[in-house]
């Protein structure tokens, strides 16, 4: 058995789980409101908060946002989600960047990379949860957002999770050394196409052609071109396989 799948033979660790993290979004909680309470106070009394008032509201809601991250059901941990999206829309991440790139890329991964077994079933397979959160690493554009998405593209197998994480890094744009052009010629390449997915396909043209035009020069990469050939030739509707030949023109350029 491999260090990544946790095989937990009955439920009676599932729950326990669920109940520390319980009462970890409690504890937080409490603490959160009596922050608040504290926040309110120095409002109150015409005072700014201090540092450490300040501090102290922003860790609290963090520990909330792990403790949700680290849930076993799928509903809390898409809240998580949710309220990154939130966050992302109003511009708002600050200090907490690197944390909740960290809770993405836990979320991206779950299911796939990190799998929780009761007996002989996967418990933790959400595949909608993990798009959800390549979507959002597509939109924190740093290199170990880039990475994690390589990750997902590679060893996900839903595929519209793949389709979600190729977008993603066609979005970021970030192929200084070739390394997202290389993953994704690279999973074209294992890919059999007869039995392959249109969406998927469409993804990863969609990407190809946006690392295209951000390079300078287009891209210079000839497995991509090969990438693109094999799509353009695969079992595919008529859309995929137009969209790659336009793509092709758009590389000859």
């Amino acid at each position: 058995m491999e260090d990544r799948d946790l095989v937990i033979p009955d439920g009676a660790l599932a729950r326990e789980y669920d109940m520390t993290t319980a009462r970890t979004i409690a504890a937080a909680l409490l603490l959160l409101a009596a922050a608040s309470l504290g926040a309110q106070s120095a409002t109150a009394a015409g005072r700014e908060l201090t540092i450490e008032e300040q501090y102290l509201q922003k860790s609290i809601a963090m520990q909330i946002m792990r403790a949700q991250a680290f849930a076993s059901d799928e509903d809390t941990k898409t809240a998580v989600l949710d309220d990154i999206a939130g966050k992302l829309s109003k511009g708002s991440l600050g200090g907490d960047r690197d944390d909740i790139e960290n809770i993405l890329e836990y979320l991206a991964m779950e299911g796939s990379s990190r799998v929780v077994r009761e007996g002989l079933r996967q418990v933790n397979n959400f595949p909608m949860m993990r798009k959800q959160a390549a979507e959002l690493l597509g939109k924190i554009r740093t290199e170990q957002a880039k990475n994690a998405l390589i990750a997902v593209l590679l060893n996900d197998e839903e595929y519209m999770v793949k389709a979600q994480a190729a977008y993603s890094l066609g979005e970021l744009g970030m192929n200084e050394k070739n390394e997202v052009a290389e993953a994704l010629a690279f999973a074209v390449s294992r890919e059999d196409l007869t039995r392959s997915d249109n969406n998927w396909a469409y993804a990863m043209l969609l990407a190809f052609e946006k690392l295209n035009r951000n390079a300078p020069g287009g891209l210079k990469y000839p497995e991509a071109f090969r990438a693109v050939i094999k799509i353009s030739q695969g079992s595919f509707l008529a859309t995929v396989r137009q969209k790659a030949l336009l793509v092709l023109e758009d590389m000859k350029k």
